[in-house]
């Protein structure tokens, strides 16, 4: 499953992160027609992320696994088709089902399948896709600039890595589950409209979990923002597809090796002292951006965004985790899920507005005014010590 969802995360990262701004400009798409491009892959994960893990307790996880890589495999193809700018946000809606459905059925299977060691084989499972995800942009630019920006072959990547992803899960793919009898399907049935409605009521009534799930999609919203409109900045100030290409890589990269430091560092100090020291580096990282005007500072605006959005998000889903308990933990997940697509479905959308009245300084600043607002009120609502939660249970 890791190296499938490497695979996998690998076509849906190539397909956009840098060439879907590129691709999108050059079919004439301007101001917000941009940011609806950006945004309309991450609305599935709003619409069907809960509901397909439910599915699949229904129907199985192989049969729910299978349809999301066959959106993977079959997406890539219709970016060849597209000869307009709307075009590309019908595709992208398509396109956005394949992880919003992967994502937490691949997570069911792994628990199911290691109970005793879910939590060291999901992490495995996240860190695969995040190397895919952190590849991505270094291939896809790479080709690009290669290939003298022929768009047509960066999508023919995305389809041949999607291939590869669906080739294996056909031949490693043995076992997962079994049909469910149909008293089995009546328990779950009853599970997921009982009891998901109560843990969604309670958890609703804790201001500590509902501006935690807001500063992460706070800090989605940027991210989605950051990663779509950097390469068209990028691109403004005449840096060339490979740069681009390095400049969106090095975000991910600086994720993938400060995540799990800020995680033990989470572990050590506290949840609050990181979430918060992560939405400062981000905030300033988006001030600064709008000011440079080189590779080398780009670059270095980018890790420094990298590594204040690993120290939020290696926070935050383990902070919900310290405020619930366990038999509402999945619900929780869920919650600050769902809130989090929210949020980076709004980011690329309220980026473009901003940009039909201001210029790219003005729009990253006003992200980066955001993440630093949205820290006033999760410090001063989660001063009530942690620990007494815990030690209650």
């Amino acid at each position: 499953m890791s190296v499938v969802g490497a695979f996998a995360i690998l076509s849906s990262t190539m397909s956009k992160n840098p060439v879907l701004p590129l691709l999108a400009q050059s079919l004439g798409a301007r101001g917000p027609e941009l940011g609806f491009i950006a945004a309309a892959s991450t609305i599935p994960g709003i619409l069907v992320s809960l509901p397909a893990g439910s599915l699949s307790d229904l129907l199985g996880r192989r049969k729910v696994v299978f349809f999301s890589l066959a959106v993977f495999a079959t997406a890539p193809l219709l970016y060849l088709l597209v000869h307009a700018a709307w075009h590309l946000v019908l595709v992208r809606f398509y396109h956005g089902f394949a992880t919003a459905i992967f994502g937490p059925v691949a997570n069911a299977i792994i628990a199911e399948k290691f109970s005793k060691q879910k939590g060291e084989r999901i992490s495995i499972f996240s860190s695969a896709t995040i190397v895919g995800r952190s590849a991505a942009p270094f291939i896809g630019g790479t080709i690009l600039y290669l290939a003298n920006m022929d768009f047509d072959l960066v999508y023919l990547a995305v389809e041949l890595s999607a291939i590869i992803a669906l080739i294996l899960a056909i031949l490693f793919y043995k076992g997962v589950d079994q049909p469910k009898e149909k008293s089995e399907k009546e328990q779950v049935k009853r599970i997921i409209f009982l009891d998901m409605f109560m843990a969604w009521k309670k958890i609703s009534t804790d201001v500590r979990i509902l501006v935690t799930s807001l500063v992460e999609s706070v800090q989605f919203l940027t991210f989605g923002a950051f990663e779509f409109f950097i390469v068209l900045f990028a691109k403004s100030i005449g840096l060339d597809s490979f740069q681009i290409g390095v400049i969106s890589g090095a975000q991910l990269v600086s994720v993938v090796f400060s995540k799990p430091l800020m995680g033990r560092l989470s572990d050590k100090f506290g949840r609050r002292p990181i979430i918060s020291s992560g939405l400062m580096l981000g905030s300033a990282a988006l001030f600064i951006t709008g000011l440079t005007y080189g590779f080398p500072s780009l670059l270095g605006t980018s890790l420094l965004y990298g590594v204040g959005f690993a120290s939020v998000t290696s926070s935050t889903a383990a902070f919900v985790s310290d405020l619930t308990t366990r038999e509402d933990y999945g619900s929780a997940m869920g919650f600050l899920s769902t809130i989090m697509d929210v949020g980076q479905t709004m980011g690329p959308i309220i980026t473009a507005f901003a940009l039909e009245v201001s210029d790219y300084r003005g729009a990253f600043q006003l992200l980066g005014a955001l993440m630093f607002l949205v820290l006033i009120p999760f410090y001063l609502l989660t001063r009530r010590s942690v620990k007494s939660s815990i030690m209650e249970r």
